[in-house]
């Protein structure tokens, strides 16, 4: 399905608030992106080139023992969080890429508040980003060059609006995948590779991170009026807002590891305003 029309180019189109950020803590960029989807009315477009430390990300209903090597990650400090969204786990580092769509949910001519729905105009999005770069594909909900992963996706969707985040692997270093546990659940293309056979980098097939990111500003045009946004636009002073995105103590994997799955979880500290 095609989202949006001639008639709808001929009018005027939403507003798209475009952020950048590079090397934002991946903590502190999921804690903004909830608060921008459940406490504003704006569509926002979230850019941050890297993070550090490398840090596992789960999605919201993700089991630790199921999905991460508990034993090495205590062994090398390497954070776990839990975000407020779906999806499956990732790790994450000054390689990875991330964007995030939130949008209001009429925000897209045509476009219905569903996973599918979504995840088929990302798709198509995405397309035009790429075109001319590799053989891109949405396979399941992951986005591939050829058989290759190199992008994946999480969402959540609540009454009026919905967030669709994806992790790009710009690059990433092979030994941190030893962190991750093959997930039991996996898309049927994967066909049981392990990581490194299942995965690619987009720097084997994109010149720059910038030509990536002016790609995706020039595919929104299609569908939004994109205005750049100064990160300091983006915060404010609310201090009732707390984001269900949390950090993973040691005691709470140790707790894991003794078959106790019901972590208890401690906050870290908001964006600094320097």
């Amino acid at each position: 399905m095609a989202f949006g029309s001639v008639i709808e180019r001929n009018v005027a189109r939403p507003l798209m608030r475009l952020v950048t950020m590079g090397g934002a803590p991946i903590m502190q960029q999921l804690h903004l992106e909830e608060r921008l989807l459940r406490r504003t009315s704006d569509n926002w477009c979230i850019v941050n080139e890297g993070t550090a430390p490398p840090t596992i990300v789960m999605g919201v209903s993700g089991k630790v023992s199921e999905l991460v090597e508990i034993q090495p990650v205590l062994r090398d400090h390497v954070p776990v969080i839990r975000r407020f969204s779906g999806g499956g786990t990732v790790i994450v580092d000054q390689g990875t890429v991330f964007v995030t769509f939130i949008c209001n949910k009429t925000a897209v001519d045509g476009l219905q508040p569903f996973p599918r729905d979504i995840m088929s105009w990302t798709g198509q999005l995405y397309s035009k980003v790429f075109r001319g770069f590799g053989e891109f594909h949405l396979r399941e909900n992951d986005y591939a060059f050829s058989h290759r992963k190199f992008g994946g996706n999480a969402q959540s969707i609540t009454k009026d609006r919905w967030v669709h985040h994806t992790s790009f692997l710009w690059d990433y270093d092979v030994k941190n995948m030893n962190y991750l546990k093959n997930p039991q659940r996996a898309p049927e293309y994967r066909q049981a590779r392990n990581h490194t056979d299942f995965l690619c980098r987009m720097n084997e097939y994109m010149p720059s991170r910038s030509v990536f990111t002016e790609g995706i500003t020039a595919a929104l045009t299609d569908h939004f009026t994109v205005q750049h946004t100064e990160l300091e636009a983006a915060l404010s002073d609310d201090n009732v807002f707390v984001p269900s995105t949390k950090l993973l103590s040691p005691q709470d994997l140790q707790d894991i590891i003794s078959s106790k799955e019901s972590p208890t979880v401690q906050g870290v500290q908001g964006w600094p305003r320097s």
